[in-house]
């Protein structure tokens, strides 16, 4: 198995600076919290959708679980929403937005590292969950 753990959170040139800053923040949260026995990246991508290259659909954020677990998974977010977003529902709640998101994907990846099938349904639960966890631990995303 890969001897690399942990969660890493790396930027696209032209990722907002605040959506970089609340993802850098909040990633230092969750390696305290949890724990991570293969390496999972989180890419941030300045799009507004990324495509899932699996069903070739436009989406915010995918999770990508390779067959083989000496490879690692990755998440991608796309993040060019954000100023839009702020403009709709305000600065907080468009940085939860993005954090949620990265949240969600982290549900698909306790799935494949616990040999689950990656179901929409049951990770759900996870976003909601680590979420809530991370809200009681500051009063800002």
């Amino acid at each position: 198995m890969t001897n690399r753990t942990g969660l890493r959170i790396r930027s696209e040139q032209g990722v907002h600076p605040e959506v970089r800053g609340a993802c850098l923040e909040f990633a230092k949260w969750p390696r305290i919290e949890f724990e991570f026995p293969i390496r999972v990246p989180v890419y941030l991508k300045k799009s507004d959708q990324i495509k899932n290259t699996f069903t070739k659909e436009l989406v915010s954020a995918t999770f990508f679980a390779p067959y083989d677990k000496e490879q690692e998974p990755y998440i991608r977010i796309a993040t060019g929403d954000y100023m839009k977003l702020v403009q709709e529902i305000g600065q907080d709640d468009a940085l939860a937005s993005i954090l949620n998101s990265i949240a969600h994907e982290l549900g698909h990846y306790y799935q494949w590292i616990d040999d689950e099938e990656l179901e929409e349904e049951s990770a759900e639960d996870t976003p909601d969950y680590i979420m809530d966890l991370y809200a009681n631990t500051r009063d800002q995303p």
